[in-house]
């Protein structure tokens, strides 16, 4: 159960600090363990690079809390948090988080994000500019979704508004930053299907040229029971047709078309934008990061850019063209092979 707000900024708050502390305190320990953890040859070096992340994650952290501190009293205390000048200082620091966090990350790891875009027309480059986007996204995992987000926030200069599980908010720093921004918490187990549309439908309603609603029509992470809970609850409400298309989709879950429509919907001049990522979607947990985290890989990403007066604007329409490119991004990752292994130091983005 989640704590009350008052209980999260008093006591998860300082105890990031008090853990960066002891981080640093007992470093040469932890360095010894993490030595010891990595002898066999297997590990490659594995509990080395996972400290090196873990207390540069602490340290990042804890300098976000601080940077919310003094906006909120730069804010007047708050009185101007919601103001367009403090919005856009918020996403700053969002943006310095994810980019320092992504180059420690791939530096340790030795890992290169290669990402296919659609192809840069005249066009495409205008409406990067102009265009406000609704962000359909495959659900692997966080380490996709944190990929995703750096994204759309460093490289492509958007500010993206997603809803989330409220779960999430006993990380501080996102807890913090976050609900100031243009986002939405959502109770798994108390929220319904018509709250999370209508929390969609708000969101999407706000967007401007430099805004991207980010959503996860699947609704959760790939599992092999997942995929065929997916199946049956289709069946049940009677969609024989989408049901069929979901089983021949062996990498993704069924899209729950609900949130997309409504998105759309809600703002029909915004772009759809449909990812795909792979490489990451086995990390759901601390313990898949400690024994499977990738070394010296590549991770893939593709993009495809559907512009505002090529998507269906009919339910009737809409769904199937849904499943169409539900059906396409099952078949790209279906395609892609492990990659031979590259340098450590190779640098950590490339743009194909």
């Amino acid at each position: 159960m989640l704590p009350p707000r008052v209980v999260r900024r008093l006591v998860l708050a300082p105890l990031v600090f008090v853990l960066t502390v002891a981080a640093i305190v007992g470093l040469p320990v932890l360095v010894l363990v993490a030595l010891f953890t990595s002898v066999p040859a297997r590990r490659q070096r594995r509990g080395l690079r996972v400290l090196g992340l873990a207390v540069g994650w602490l340290l990042l952290e804890s300098a976000a809390l601080v940077a919310c501190l003094a906006l909120w009293v730069s804010s007047g205390f708050g009185g101007r948090i919601a103001t367009e000048p403090f919005q856009d200082r918020h996403y700053a620091l969002v943006r310095w988080f994810l980019s320092r966090l992504y180059a420690l990350a791939t530096r340790a790891f030795g890992l290169r994000v290669e990402i296919e875009e659609p192809p840069a027309t005249p066009d495409e480059l205008a409406r990067r500019l102009t265009r406000p986007v609704v962000v359909l996204s495959r659900h692997a995992g966080p380490g996709d979704s944190f990929l995703l987000v750096y994204q759309l926030l460093s490289l492509y200069r958007r500010r993206p508004r997603i809803v989330m599980k409220a779960a999430l908010q006993f990380d501080p720093g996102l807890d913090v930053v976050i609900n100031r921004l243009p986002h939405a918490f959502v109770h798994a187990r108390r929220a319904g299907a018509g709250l999370v549309i209508e929390e969609i439908r708000r969101l999407a309603a706000g967007l401007g040229p430099r805004d991207a609603l980010v959503i996860f029509p699947e609704g959760g992470n790939f599992t092999p029971r997942r995929r065929i809970r997916a199946i049956e609850r289709l069946v049940a409400a009677r969609k024989h047709a989408e049901a069929a298309r979901a089983r021949g989709m062996e990498h993704l879950l069924a899209p729950r078309t609900g949130g997309a429509t409504a998105a759309i919907d809600a703002c029909p001049e915004a772009d759809v934008v449909f990812v795909a990522h792979t490489g990451l979607d086995h990390l759901m947990t601390m313990g898949d990061v400690w024994r499977d985290l990738p070394v010296d890989q590549v991770i893939r990403a593709r993009w495809w850019r559907v512009p505002a007066p090529e998507v269906p604007r009919e339910r009737e329409a809409q769904v199937p063209w849904l499943y169409d490119w539900w059906e396409r991004i099952d078949a790209w990752i279906a395609a892609q092979r492990p990659v031979a292994a590259i340098p450590a130091d190779a640098p950590g983005y490339t743009s194909t």
